[in-house]
C-alpha cells in the first residue's frame, strides 16, 4: 500500500479543470495507515517555476492557507506534498494541478447586451464576434460570464460541460465567471465566437409569484479569449462594440415557464451589440462544482391519453429537461408539459403546484416546452435555457420511446456515502430521500424544483447535516452562504431565501419585510457554517460568516429584549425578568407543515389558508427561544474556534440565560412543555434545553404522544429530522423504529407506498384517491435518512471531534434488520462499516482511515478503541 498523502484538493470549483482565485486553500489525506502528521513539505510548479515550502511543523492537513504570494491571473499550478510523523517521512504524493482564473482587475472585455425588440415572451439572443488566429495554437482559454444564463460556441461547437452558467447568485453583489479549454475548437484563420444568452435567474421568472426583472432589465455577457502560440507569443479577443446581436431560434426562454425553439425561424436581424449598458459586481470564482447533465433516464413507458397526447413516465421525479430526437416532418410542432404527478384518470396534472395568496386567485403552474421541426436530419431538441422538476412528460403527439430521454441536471456533487441493510423498504427510503436532495441542488439548495425553486434558509439548515453525509457539499454550501450574507439586511435579519429575488436589502416590500427574520430560517447563517466546520474542518466557513452570524444573533437578542407577544403583555403589563430572553415578539414560521387535520368531509385543513390572521399572530415563542438558544450557544463555540475568547465567554453566559428563560416559560416541573406537541418535546431534547434530571420525563411525554397518535408522528418542518435520534438516544429505540416502519399516514413508508420517488412537502401529499395536494419533491423530511447512517449503521462522528478525526460505531439494533453496511468518504479518508447478526452473534467490521481514531461499541456497552486499519469483532448477543 502506498505510504504517501493522496486526494489533494483546493477549495475551488471549475468545469474542465479546477479554477481558483488568488489564494486557494490546500487539503490532502494522510497516508492510509498513519494516525497523524507532525509536519510536511510542499513542492510547487507555478507556470513551470519550482518553489518549495519545507519543514512546516503542523498537524493540520485540511484547508491550509496558500503559502506563496497571491496568484496572478491565469497561472498554472502543480503541487504535491510529503508528510512527516515521528521522524519518518512519507513518499511524495501525486501532483495535483489547477489554474488561477482571470482575476477581476485583468478583464479588458466589455459588457455587451443584445439590441432587443419588445417581444413577449422573451427570446434568447446570439451575441457574435470573430477573431483571426494563426495555425500554431498551443493553448486557448476562454473566460466568460453573464447577467442571464448563457452558453458559448466556438466555430459552432459548444464549449465546456457546465449548464445554466453562471449560476444563481445575488447579482447585485456577487457574480462568478467560468473558464473553458477551447484549444481543440480553434483553427487557423477566422474563428467564430457566439454567446447564446437568455434571461435566466437574472431577469426571468423567479419564485412563487413568478417575479421578473429581479436584478435588472437588460441581460449582458462578457467574454475574453486568450490564445498562446507554439512560440510563446499570446493574443486575446474580447467582447466589445465590434460584436453583433440577433434573435436566436429560441423564441421563448424562461427557467421556470419553459423554452420554445423554432428550427424553421428565419435568423433575426443582425445589429450591433450594445456595450456597457449594465453595471455588474466584481467577477469572482466559485468554490462550488458546476451544474451538469449528471445522468440520463430512458422512458419507462409511453401511454396514449384519450385526447391524443402521450404520457411519458421516466420512473423518477428529478430536475432537468428532455432530449427529443424525433421532431417529425418540417413544421411539426411538439408541445411538452412536465409534472410530478398523474391525476386519477392518468393525465398529467400540475394544479397541486399552483400558487395562491389568501383571498386571491391562484397562479397556474406551467412547465411547457415547445419545438417546431425543420425536418432536417440530426435536429435535436434539448432546452438548456430552462429546467424542470418532473417525472412525467405530456407530449402532444406520438413519439418513439427510444428517442426521448430525461437529462438529470443538478450541481455535480461528489457522492460521499453509501448505505444498505436487510430491510428493502429502508433502502428504498434512502434512495428516495437522496433523489429529493439531488432534485433540489440546482446551483443552490432549493425547497422544490417546481413551484418556488427558492433557496429557503429553513430547508437547508434542516437538511445540511444529512447533505454533508451524502455528498461533499462544502463548496456548494459556501457558495450559497455568500448569497445569504449578500442579502442580509442592515438590521441583521437574514431573509427567508437567498438569493433574494425580492431584493429586500435595497427594495421596500412591506409584505416580505413583515415575514423576514424567522427562527429556524435565519439561524441557517449560524448552523450551516458550523456543520461545514464540524464535518470538513473548514474553519474558513466560520471566518467568512462570523460577522453575519453576530449580526443575526444580535438582532434576535435585541428583538427578544424589546418586543413581546400580546399574550404576555396581557399576562403582565411589565415583562417578567426572564422575558428579556424570550424571542416571541416578531414573526416566526413556527414548526410548519405538521400533519394537517381533516375536516368533517375528510378534506385537509390548511392552517394558514383557513385562518391566516390566527396563524400569523399565534405565539411561537417556544420555537423562537429554542432556536435563539441553539444559535447563541453555537456562536460561543465558533468564537472559541476563532480565538475570540471574550466573545465566547459572553455568548456562553447569554446562552445559559436564554436556556433558563426557556425553561421558566415553557417547561414545568413534571417535564411538560407548554405547547405539549411532539415537535416541542423533540426540540427541547435535541437542543439540550431540558435539565438533566427531567430528560427522562420529557422523553416519556414524547413517547406518550406518539402512542396517543396510534404510533404516528405529528412533527413538522423543524423537528422531524431530530425525532428518531432523540428517541433512540433517550432509551426508546423501539419507538423510533416503529415510526420508521410505520406505513399508514403520516409516515415515510406511507409516501413510498403511494408511489413517491422523492420526499413530499406534506405528509398527506397524495390522497388515497390519487389526488396530489402540494409539492412532491421537498427534501426536508428526507433528513430522516441520516438516522440510517448514524444509528442503524451506527456511524457517527464522536462528540467534540472535527473533520472525523474521531468517530463512533454503535449500531442501534432492531428485530427487523439483520445486517447493515455503508461507507463514508470523510475528510480523513474512506470509513467502511458493516455489521451482521448470525447465530445469535453480532459481528462488527470497521475500516479506519489514516488520521482517524474509532470507538466500536457493542449493544452490551463493551467498547473497543482502534486506529487506522481494519477492525473486526464477533460477540454473542445478550
Amino acid at each position: 500500500m502506498s505510504q504517501s498523502p493522496y486526494d489533494l484538493q483546493i477549495d475551488s470549483g471549475g468545469d474542465q479543470f479546477v479554477v481558483s482565485g488568488p489564494g486557494p486553500r490546500l487539503s490532502w489525506k494522510l497516508p492510509r495507515e498513519w494516525s497523524g502528521q507532525d509536519g510536511y513539505d510542499l513542492q510547487f510548479r507555478v507556470d513551470g517555476v519550482e518553489k518549495t515550502v519545507e519543514n512546516v511543523v503542523s498537524a493540520r492537513h485540511l484547508f491550509l492557507e496558500w503559502p506563496l504570494p497571491p496568484l496572478r491571473s491565469r497561472q498554472r499550478v502543480a503541487w504535491r506534498v510529503r508528510t512527516h510523523s515521528g521522524g519518518r517521512s512519507s513518499e511524495w504524493s501525486p501532483w495535483h494541478e489547477f489554474e488561477s482564473g482571470l482575476l477581476d482587475g485583468d478583464w479588458s472585455a466589455r459588457w455587451i447586451s443584445p439590441q432587443e425588440d419588445d417581444t413577449q415572451p422573451r427570446p434568447a439572443y446570439v451575441l457574435a464576434g470573430r477573431v483571426e488566429l494563426r495555425g500554431d495554437i498551443a493553448e486557448a482559454r476562454l473566460y466568460s460570464t453573464a447577467l442571464g444564463v448563457y452558453e458559448v460556441f466556438a466555430n459552432g461547437t459548444r464549449a465546456g460541460t457546465a449548464e445554466l452558467t453562471p449560476g444563481w447568485t445575488s447579482y447585485g453583489d456577487t457574480l462568478y465567471a467560468q473558464a473553458m479549454d477551447v484549444t481543440a475548437l480553434m483553427r487557423d484563420g477566422v474563428n467564430d465566437l457566439e454567446i447564446l444568452l437568455s434571461d435566466g435567474w437574472y431577469r426571468g421568472s423567479v419564485g412563487t409569484w413568478r417575479k421578473r426583472d429581479a436584478w435588472g432589465t437588460t441581460t449582458a455577457a462578457r467574454l475574453q479569449l486568450h490564445v498562446r502560440y507554439a512560440d510563446g507569443t499570446e493574443t486575446a479577443a474580447v467582447t466589445g462594440e465590434d460584436w453583433t446581436s440577433r434573435r436566436s431560434a429560441i423564441l421563448a426562454a424562461d427557467l421556470m415557464n419553459g423554452q420554445t425553439t423554432d428550427f424553421t425561424a428565419e435568423p433575426g436581424t443582425t445589429r450591433p451589440a450594445l456595450a456597457d449598458a449594465v453595471t455588474a459586481p466584481p467577477i469572482s470564482w466559485s468554490p462550488a462544482p458546476p451544474v451538469r447533465r449528471v445522468e440520463q433516464l430512458p422512458a419507462r413507458s409511453v401511454t396514449r391519453h384519450g385526447d391524443g397526447a402521450y404520457i411519458v413516465d421516466f420512473g423518477q421525479n428529478a430536475s432537468g429537461w428532455i432530449t427529443l430526437t424525433d421532431l417529425g416532418p418540417a413544421g411539426t410542432r411538439t408541445v411538452i408539459d412536465h409534472g410530478e404527478h398523474l391525476d386519477p384518470a392518468g393525465d398529467l396534472t400540475t394544479t397541486h403546484l399552483d400558487s395562491q395568496k389568501p383571498g386571491e386567485a391562484a397562479i397556474p403552474f406551467v412547465q411547457r416546452d415547445e419545438v417546431v421541426s425543420s425536418g432536417k436530419p440530426g435536429d435535436v431538441f434539448e432546452p438548456r435555457h430552462t429546467v424542470h422538476g418532473f417525472r412525467y412528460a405530456r407530449i402532444s403527439r406520438a413519439v418513439d420511446p427510444a428517442r426521448v430521454t430525461m437529462q438529470v441536471v443538478h450541481t455535480d456533487l461528489r457522492p460521499t456515502a453509501t448505505f444498505a441493510c436487510s430491510d428493502d423498504d429502508l433502502n428504498r427510503l434512502h434512495e428516495v430521500a437522496r433523489w429529493s436532495f439531488r432534485g433540489n441542488a440546482v446551483d443552490i439548495p432549493t425547497d422544490c424544483p417546481t413551484r418556488e425553486r427558492l433557496g429557503w434558509t429553513g430547508d437547508y439548515q434542516i437538511f445540511a447535516p444529512t447533505a454533508a453525509r451524502l455528498y461533499d457539499v462544502d463548496g456548494f454550501s459556501r457558495k450559497w452562504l455568500r448569497s445569504v450574507r449578500d442579502d442580509q439586511l442592515g438590521d441583521g435579519r437574514v431573509v427567508n431565501s437567498s438569493p433574494d429575488a425580492n431584493r429586500l436589502k435595497t427594495h421596500d416590500d412591506p409584505m416580505a419585510n413583515a415575514i423576514t427574520g424567522s427562527a429556524g430560517w435565519g439561524d441557517a447563517i449560524v448552523h450551516v457554517p458550523w456543520v461545514l466546520y464540524e464535518t470538513y474542518g473548514d474553519q474558513g466557513a466560520l471566518t467568512e460568516n462570523w460577522p453575519a452570524m453576530r449580526r443575526w444573533v444580535g438582532w434576535a437578542l435585541a428583538t427578544a429584549r424589546t418586543a413581546r407577544h400580546p399574550s404576555r403583555v396581557e399576562r403582565s403589563a411589565d415583562p417578567l425578568p426572564h422575558e428579556e430572553f424570550i424571542w416571541d415578539g416578531s414573526f416566526h414560521w413556527g414548526e410548519w407543515t405538521e400533519p394537517k387535520q381533516r375536516a368533517a368531509d375528510g378534506s385537509l385543513v390548511d392552517p394558514v389558508m383557513s385562518d391566516p390572521i390566527a396563524w400569523y399572530t399565534a405565539d411561537k415563542g417556544e420555537v423562537g427561544t429554542a432556536f435563539l438558544y441553539r444559535s447563541v450557544r453555537t456562536l460561543a463555540a465558533v468564537a472559541d474556534v476563532l480565538g475570540h475568547a471574550d466573545d465566547a465567554a459572553r455568548y456562553r453566559e447569554t446562552a445559559e440565560k436564554v436556556r433558563r428563560a426557556w425553561q421558566s416559560e415553557f417547561l414545568d416541573a413534571e417535564g411538560r412543555t407548554k405547547s405539549g406537541t411532539q415537535a416541542g418535546y423533540v426540540r427541547a431534547l435535541a437542543f439540550d434545553l431540558v435539565p438533566e434530571d427531567l430528560r427522562d420525563k420529557v422523553a416519556w411525554h414524547l413517547v406518550a404522544l406518539i402512542e396517543e397518535a396510534g404510533g404516528h408522528l405529528t412533527t413538522g418542518f423543524l423537528s422531524t429530522a431530530d425525532l428518531l435520534p432523540v428517541l433512540a438516544d433517550t432509551g426508546h429505540p423501539g419507538v423510533a423504529y416503529r415510526l420508521l416502519h410505520q406505513r399508514t399516514s403520516p409516515s415515510w413508508l406511507g409516501m413510498l407506498d403511494r408511489g413517491a420517488t422523492t420526499i413530499w412537502e406534506d405528509w398527506d401529499g397524495v390522497s388515497e384517491d390519487g389526488t396530489a395536494t402540494a409539492s412532491l419533491n421537498h427534501y426536508s423530511k428526507g433528513a430522516v435518512i441520516r438516522f440510517l447512517h448514524t444509528h442503524t449503521l451506527g456511524l457517527r462522528q464522536a462528540a467534540g471531534s472535527v473533520a472525523w478525526e474521531s468517530f463512533l460505531v454503535a449500531p442501534v439494533l432492531n428485530d427487523a434488520i439483520t445486517w447493515a453496511e455503508g461507507t463514508f468518504d470523510s475528510p480523513q479518508g474512506r470509513i467502511a462499516v458493516a455489521w451482521r447478526i448470525q447465530d445469535d452473534h453480532l459481528t462488527i467490521s470497521v475500516d479506519v482511515p489514516g488520521g482517524s481514531q474509532a470507538q466500536v461499541r457493542f449493544p452490551d456497552g463493551t467498547t473497543f478503541h482502534t486506529g487506522p486499519g481494519r477492525f473486526s469483532r464477533r460477540q454473542p448477543l445478550s
